[in-house]
């Protein structure tokens, strides 16, 4: 080893024993201390042997650790001068701090707490204080992360929520065990095999409900016009959420909604698009992409979701302190629905992904967005897995739009504000206006068309107008189909 890292290394171990003598009596402390600073030591060793190859220069400037290429053979008083932002320091105070406070809970806690508990604590404090996205994420947060993002787990195949302390069936999704074993939305699950509801948390009620696939539950279900609770007896199975709907709102124009952006949104998007066109037997004239209450997801997917759309161009682009978090995203030539005008629906529940796609279409000039400004959250985080099966969630990069917006605690504005409103259809109206065909004597049309066929016209079957925005998006694509 040259002298240079041997001084090196031997000032800072001088440093921790300076340290660790103000903290003899302290012997939980010592052992913690003393354990981080050979680390650290150990860390900066292997850096050194790690990298003599490679002609780096490890030396000790103002008490702080500074690793800087030599390859352009500086002296040592020339590496001095890197700009202090690319040097890195050791807190001893900070971790003389820690350990004393470890030290305190270990000898004074009320109940005694394991060494794994307080060190868990403390990597996800150390992360929640960042922002409100970065985060730990144990072996259950992982596995439950990983299940989310691509849609597919072993379960029974219901939504649900809590109410009064019992788990409440917001709906059963199609073609699933639990529909098939007959759930019905507004069903109340008190008891999961032979385990009282009351008291759980709907995590803990997840996880129960949750399992291998084939494997059984039993739920004691209460039900509303039944006079004793139901014994639902459910095989669990493979589960895999549709994260894209879609239905004609009326002849000509079709819509689309997309609840969250998983792995196969993209690939689900363009399959819906298809099935549109073949139940209109026809190319569409409009289509309402529905992005409400969308709270992200996988980039990817947003990325493919936009590119759906586009014909060419950027449509996001990241960018962070490591190389590596910085891409860049480009549309590949072709457009799924030919150019037909688009309308985007947002509101203040579109978060993420939601936001890349929008903001790239409104960008490119592709599609009205509508509705409200929305959540504002642009930032991109990474999933690192850690070599316990868990695994660390950290935001690694901001995204911008096409045109270099970042959403980031600002939001998508969209093109056309609405306000939140709710409507309702007029009903028991005892008289009709009258109209010329219900004079007497009235005139022919002319045209061969009789006041039946005008009857028939006016029973097509409406939007429900009670979804404002919807019915306002159909309005203005019916607008933009006349003028193209």
């Amino acid at each position: 080893m040259p002298f240079k890292y041997f001084v090196h290394i031997h000032m800072s171990i001088n440093k921790g024993v300076g340290v660790l003598k103000r903290m003899l009596k302290k012997k939980n402390s010592v052992i913690l201390f003393l354990g981080i600073m050979l680390g650290v030591l150990l860390s900066i060793g292997g850096t050194v042997i790690a990298d003599r190859d490679n002609s780096r220069v490890v030396a000790e400037i103002d008490n702080s650790l500074v690793v800087a290429d030599n390859d352009d053979n500086r002296s040592l008083e020339q590496i001095a001068k890197i700009d202090s932002e690319e040097m890195l320091t050791l807190p001893y105070e900070e971790l003389r701090a820690f350990t004393e406070v470890f030290g305190r809970i270990k000898r004074d806690y009320v109940e005694p707490v394991s060494d794994k508990k307080l060190l868990e604590d403390a990597i996800k404090g150390m992360l929640s204080g960042l922002d409100p996205h970065s985060a730990y994420l144990d072996v259950e947060q992982y596995k439950d992360l990983r299940e989310g993002t691509m849609g597919e787990f072993g379960g029974l195949g219901i939504e649900v929520t809590m109410e009064n302390g019992f788990v409440k069936v917001v709906s059963p999704i199609d073609d699933t065990p639990a529909q098939r074993a007959g759930m019905k939305a507004g069903d109340l699950v008190v008891r999961l095999d032979e385990k009282p509801v009351k008291g759980m948390t709907l995590s803990d009620a997840v996880k129960i409900m949750r399992g291998k696939p084939g494997s059984d539950i039993l739920l004691t279900v209460i039900r509303e016009g039944e006079e004793k609770p139901l014994k639902i007896n459910i095989t669990r199975a493979i589960i895999k959420v549709k994260s894209v709907k879609n239905k004609m709102l009326e002849s000509d124009y079709g819509y689309l909604r997309i609840s969250s952006f998983q792995s196969r949104t993209g690939q689900g998007v363009i399959e819906a698009i298809a099935e549109l066109k073949k139940e209109n037997k026809d190319d569409l004239k409009g289509l309402v992409l529905d992005l409400r209450n969308n709270p992200g997801g996988v980039l990817n997917a947003a990325v493919e979701v936009s590119d759906a759309f586009l014909e060419k161009g950027l449509i996001v682009y990241t960018e962070g302190r490591i190389k590596n978090s910085e891409m860049r995203f480009n549309a590949a030539p072709g457009d799924e629905i030919n150019g037909i005008p688009l309308v985007v629906l947002i509101n203040a529940g579109s978060a993420s992904a939601s936001e890349i796609v929008a903001g790239a279409l409104q960008d490119h000039k592709r599609a009205v967005i509508m509705g409200e400004k929305s959540f504002g959250k642009g930032s991109v985080q990474t999933i690192l897995p850690t070599g316990g099966k868990a695994a660390v969630k950290l935001t690694t990069a901001r995204y911008y739009t096409p045109l270099g917006r970042s959403i980031q605690a600002e939001g998508i504005e969209p093109d056309i504000a609405l306000a939140r409103v709710k409507l309702e259809s007029l009903e028991g109206i005892a008289f009709k206006p009258v109209k010329e065909a219900d004079l007497s004597h009235h005139l022919e049309n002319g045209n061969g068309k009789d006041k039946s066929e005008s009857e028939n016209d006016e029973k097509k079957e409406a939007l429900d107008i009670r979804d404002y925005a919807l019915h306002e998006a159909l309005t203005l694509l019916k607008g933009l189909s006349i003028l193209k």
